[in-house]
């Protein structure tokens, strides 16, 4: 399963995302989701990331339907060789800017998620059945 990076969250106002999709610094890793397919990210490879360290804490993001955003090379990369993805990544404000900022807790939780997820994926996703 390929991890994409997340990708800025920092332009996505109050208005843009769903009320209980905000992403929050220091509360873990933010899952990427998006009913228009502008992320990789599907119902599937969202449970395979949690499950491969389901004591972390992760954070779903979604904007709104019927609003615009941007996009990752997840879904570019999923369609032309069948790998599946999930767009994932520690929230920031101000990506692309001088003033990048994240929060310190979320850089630790997201070394611990990543080590879990490769010591864990191939046995999580054996057990799966879709």
């Amino acid at each position: 399963m390929l991890l994409t990076r997340l990708t800025d969250t920092s332009c996505v106002t109050q208005e843009r995302h769903e009320a209980k999709h905000q992403p929050k610094l220091h509360n873990g890793l933010v899952i990427k989701h998006n009913a228009n397919q502008r992320y990789a990210t599907t119902s599937v490879t969202s449970f395979l990331f949690k499950e491969t360290a389901p004591s972390l804490p992760t954070q779903n993001f979604c904007v709104r339907n019927d609003c615009g955003c941007g996009s990752t090379i997840g879904p570019i990369v999923a369609s032309g060789i069948g790998v599946r993805c999930v767009d994932v990544g520690v929230p920031q404000l101000s990506m692309h800017s001088v003033r990048e900022m994240c929060g310190t807790d979320d850089v630790q939780i997201a070394l611990d998620h990543f080590h879990n997820f490769f010591l864990h994926i191939t046995a999580v996703d054996k057990a799966l059945v879709v």
